[in-house]
């Protein structure tokens, strides 16, 4: 047999392993072909040593690589445990801290407040927070807040425009800050509240926040205590 196991390599159609079904072959399937070759090679017309040595080197090439791939698998797996148990363990010091979260989602289950915060990029003609339902309907509006750049927060009772204490359920915020002469002052919306307790889960780790679960990663900043920003009313 003349042909070698580039050739069978190259062919168009996907080489499977009767054995196993395999698409991909390994190094011992690399092996297997390689001894089928010199065994039913044409013996009046045999494998030149320089051929064979050529097949032999890419055994090895294969066998390495393969090695390789085993060993980073392994090595990124360790890292990634590594990673979580000491992430776990740092997210444990964070209860009983004031955080500061990206998110703008408020879950109200009965609590007596919130506390929202914004940060603004430049001074603003006015800032104005509107809370949403989850059918984005606005039951909430904020007016004639802070102005000045910088970071600001306000508390939120959980009542509506009426005066009335809101349902149960999920709410939204959005904080509108126009410039003067029609510039655009960006700002960061956030909620700010202590950890009361870290939960280990399959989708990751949790802090409980104000009655409301939130990703640990959703967390930007460990609040300073003795730095509490503008304090606001709403």
């Amino acid at each position: 047999m003349s042909s070698t196991i580039d050739g069978l390599f190259s062919a168009n159609t996907t080489v499977q392993n009767p054995g196993t079904g395999k698409s991909v072959l390994g190094k011992d399937d690399f092996m297997h072909l390689m001894l089928a070759q010199l065994k039913y090679q044409d013996p009046m017309n045999p494998m030149e040593s320089d051929e064979y040595a050529a097949q032999l080197a890419q055994f090895s090439s294969l066998e390495q690589l393969e090695n390789l791939n085993n060993s980073m698998t392994t090595s990124i797996e360790a890292n990634y445990q590594l990673a979580s148990s000491v992430n776990n363990t740092m997210a444990s010091n964070f209860i009983g801290k004031d955080v500061k979260l990206t998110s703008t989602t408020i879950g109200y289950k009965g609590q007596e407040e919130i506390q929202l915060g914004y940060d603004l990029a430049g001074q603003s003609s006015k800032t104005t927070i509107s809370i949403m339902d989850e059918n984005g309907d606005v039951i909430k509006t904020i007016e004639n807040l802070s102005t000045k750049t910088g970071y600001h927060k306000l508390s939120w009772d959980f009542t509506d425009n009426a005066g009335k204490k809101v349902e149960e359920g999920s709410y939204r915020f959005k904080v509108d800050s126009p410039g003067y002469n029609d510039e655009v002052i960006y700002n960061d919306a956030f909620i700010v509240g202590s950890i009361k307790s870290i939960k280990f889960t399959s989708d990751g780790t949790k802090v409980l926040i104000e009655g409301q679960e939130y990703n640990l990663s959703e967390v930007v900043e460990i609040m300073d205590p003795d730095i509490t920003g503008d304090n606001e009313d709403g």
